[in-house]
């Protein structure tokens, strides 16, 4: 009988290779695990939005002069290397890993949908921002040449909806039910309204009472033409709800701001898909600088974000923190930023600016003037 050859036990090295392919392919196995969840977490967008910070950017290369059929020529430009820099902060959808790299951000704010965009749809708020930034660029351009001496004229426009207000809206005959966007009011009671000052001033009558029923006469949107046409008015049962405040009363819209601007010549300021009112300050400031000699902004790299309003004043913004760390990636040295925002607020956008950057807060274009020329600026001419 044949003796059975038994193996000999196996080494302790190649003990050790079994025992390592066993331990390794679950390794691998959880780090594709990981990966995979990475790219679906990076992917997969939720009902969160950022607030985070965006750019400074350059006003002067986007701007440009033309002259006008029947206008004035055009002035001479006074081109600038760098000149003032409006500032962005950035809004988009998130997804799972945006989301939760926000949370750890300090300088990220994190929105649900409710916070960002209230009754509105995104849509409805990318548009209402898109309005807001050719308004600022026509009151810049106006405030601008006016302050020049130039001739400029802000034209009043139509009462036209922007939007309807559904919050704390009455139950019945409320704005939020029986308006639309792009509706354009022309009457209340048989009361004519032919711009939104009128319509302003009409509210603003003892006649009126929260609660009260009214008529609103409104010629609807109608895309297909570009011409207006009154006669298409149709009357809607209005009733009257209360300011946020709850001491007069309101339609319950938010009007836009039709106003259009008249200038001696074109001005253009290229802003693509960018939206929002918040540069009109540095809109302005850009504008003073190309139009004559000198250095307007001074020393180091200048920014400024606020609204600007017809008078000259400067209105608040949102995203402050945000913009001030935007403004100090660029490398800005001098940051204006309206007076109108809270103190508290000024004091952490300057802890997230740095100690680089300085931030002066100004109520109007004479202050912003002044802080530049503290800066080493040189002085507007005088007016014609």
């Amino acid at each position: 009988m044949d003796t059975p050859i038994v193996p000999p036990p196996p080494t302790s090295a190649s003990a050790g290779r079994s025992w390592g392919i066993y331990v390794a392919l679950p390794l691998v196995t959880i780090s594709w695990l990981i990966l995979f969840g990475i790219v679906l977490a990076a992917a997969f967008r939720i009902d969160r939005y950022e607030l985070a910070p965006g750019d400074a950017i350059a006003v002067a290369p986007r701007i440009n002069f033309a002259a006008l059929e029947d206008g004035d020529e055009v002035p001479e430009r006074f081109l600038t290397d760098d000149g003032i820099h409006f500032v962005t902060a950035l809004g988009g959808q998130l997804s799972v890993l945006d989301a939760v790299l926000g949370w750890i951000d300090p300088y990220v704010q994190v929105d649900t949908f409710r916070d960002r965009f209230g009754d509105r749809t995104p849509e409805e708020n990318r548009q209402i921002g898109f309005q807001s930034m050719v308004t600022s660029k026509q009151i810049a351009q106006f405030v601008a040449l006016q302050k020049l001496g130039m001739d400029a004229e802000l034209v009043e426009g139509r009462a036209e909806v922007a939007s309807v207000v559904c919050d704390g809206a009455p139950d019945e005959n409320s704005a939020c039910e029986n308006l639309e966007e792009g509706d354009t009011i022309v009457a209340i009671n048989g009361v004519e309204i032919p711009s939104l000052a009128a319509l302003l001033a009409e509210m603003s009558q003892p006649t009126y009472a929260i609660g009260q029923t009214v008529t609103v006469s409104v010629v609807p949107e109608d895309a297909s033409s570009s011409t207006f046409d009154r006669s298409r008015a149709q009357d809607r049962t209005i009733q009257l709800m209360g300011s946020d405040d709850g001491t007069r009363p309101i339609i319950g819209i938010v009007p836009a701001d039709t106003r259009t601007v008249r200038l001696p010549f074109d001005v253009q300021i290229s802003t693509t898909d960018i939206g929002g009112p918040s540069a009109g300050l540095s809109f302005t400031l850009s504008l003073l600088d190309e139009l004559t000699e000198g250095n307007l902004m001074g020393n180091g790299r200048v920014a400024a974000t606020g609204t600007i309003r017809q008078d000259g004043t400067v209105g608040g913004i949102g995203a402050l923190v945000q913009k001030a760390v935007a403004v100090r990636e660029s490398g800005v040295t001098l940051f204006l930023v309206p007076s109108e925002q809270s103190d508290e607020e000024i004091a952490q956008a300057q802890k997230a600016a740095g100690k680089s950057v300085k931030i002066v807060a100004v109520s109007d274009l004479d202050e912003a003037l002044e802080a530049l020329r503290q800066n080493g600026g040189d002085p507007l001419p005088t007016s014609k």
